[in-house]
């Protein structure tokens, strides 16, 4: 009885979301790899013009897959929507790094992002950032349309409540649903003890 006790319990820990018995390796030599930091900016945070839900959580995990790369010398690309606010200062872009200030939500929409990922010989694409639902997942999906294996961050990521005629759907399910849409498909979703 105890042992079916102990093998249900670890059937349970082993199935919860963001398990994996193996951790993703951020540094492959089949599937070069960069890092894309989308829209980590003042304006997300509270007193900014557009604060969302939980935006310290996802910048403080952000910041620990900035380390990662940073540590295994591979490349970390910051994106910045607008040049009105600035990159959070707990991700702020180390010297040489590439920043990228798009206008649009796609950020390879008009900007020299796919050309910089090609010159670098990348395959694939490490993304998180601000908002889940917006130029996160419309970056992930143009990625993955020209060619890159994607992999978002989601515990990086943060969302805003958004309203539907007289609806309001929490930041936490609009989270939910973006990811659930891109996952299997667009991209693998992941959380940051997922890498190493």
């Amino acid at each position: 009885m105890k042992k079916n006790l102990c093998l249900l319990f670890l059937l349970v820990i082993l199935t919860q979301p963001g398990f994996t018995q193996n951790k993703i390796k951020i540094k492959n030599d089949t599937l070069p790899t960069a890092l894309l930091i989308i829209d980590i900016q003042e304006f997300y945070f509270a007193g900014g013009k557009l604060p969302l839900v939980n935006p310290e959580e996802a910048c403080s995990n952000a910041s620990e897959v900035i380390k990662l790369f940073r540590k295994q010398h591979l490349p970390v690309i910051m994106i910045q929507h607008g040049s009105d606010s600035p990159i959070h200062q707990n991700v702020a872009p180390a010297a040489g790094e590439k920043v990228i200030t798009k206008h649009e939500a796609n950020s390879f929409n008009g900007m020299d992002l796919l050309e910089f990922l090609k010159f670098l010989g990348v395959k694939r694409l490490i993304i998180c950032g601000m908002q889940t639902q917006m130029c996160v997942e419309a970056t992930t999906r143009a990625a993955y349309d020209y060619g890159f294996t994607c992999i978002v961050v989601q515990d990086a990521c943060a969302a805003r409540d958004l309203k539907f005629g007289d609806r309001t759907v929490s930041a936490a399910d609009v989270h939910a649903s973006t990811l659930a849409s891109l996952s299997g498909y667009y991209a693998k979703i992941v959380n940051v003890i997922d890498l190493e």
